[in-house]
């Protein structure tokens, strides 16, 4: 499966008592290669799971690859964030946007789909989306 984690899939997978735990687990189970991800996802993943130990330790087990440079998509991020400016978004959700762009044979995985279903990579097209039922 070819893939970009968003942070709650992250949170639901490492956390017992998230309502999407099992369904993070499962789908993490099917996963042959590592899927991408950002480090902006990465910090808001260990905030809120409060142990940045085990978010290191999905990287460094092969659940995760970080694989993208802030800076060096700085351009596409900031027209993001210019596009996207009455929804808020954090940098990890213009990351992921800009992600998808760059890998738009990956399907993002997340559980919020709220905003992932109003932006669009490459200006007009619905990103992919993995989410629980």
């Amino acid at each position: 499966m070819k893939a970009i984690a968003d942070t709650g899939f992250l949170v639901a997978f490492a956390n017992r008592g998230d309502a999407h735990h099992e369904w993070a687990v499962e789908l993490a189970e099917r996963v042959t290669e590592p899927v991408l991800t950002c480090e902006p996802v990465l910090a808001e993943a260990s905030f809120h799971l409060r142990d940045v130990a085990l978010v290191l330790a999905m990287v460094s087990e092969g659940l995760v690859r970080e694989d993208f440079d802030v800076q060096a998509n700085l351009g596409p991020i900031s027209l993001l964030a210019k596009r996207y400016a009455n929804r808020k978004p954090d940098l990890a959700d213009l990351c992921i946007v800009r992600m998808s762009e760059l890998h738009p044979r990956h399907s993002v995985i997340t559980v919020d789909v709220t905003d992932l279903r109003v932006f669009r990579r490459n200006k007009r097209e619905a990103i992919p989306i993995i989410s629980p039922p």
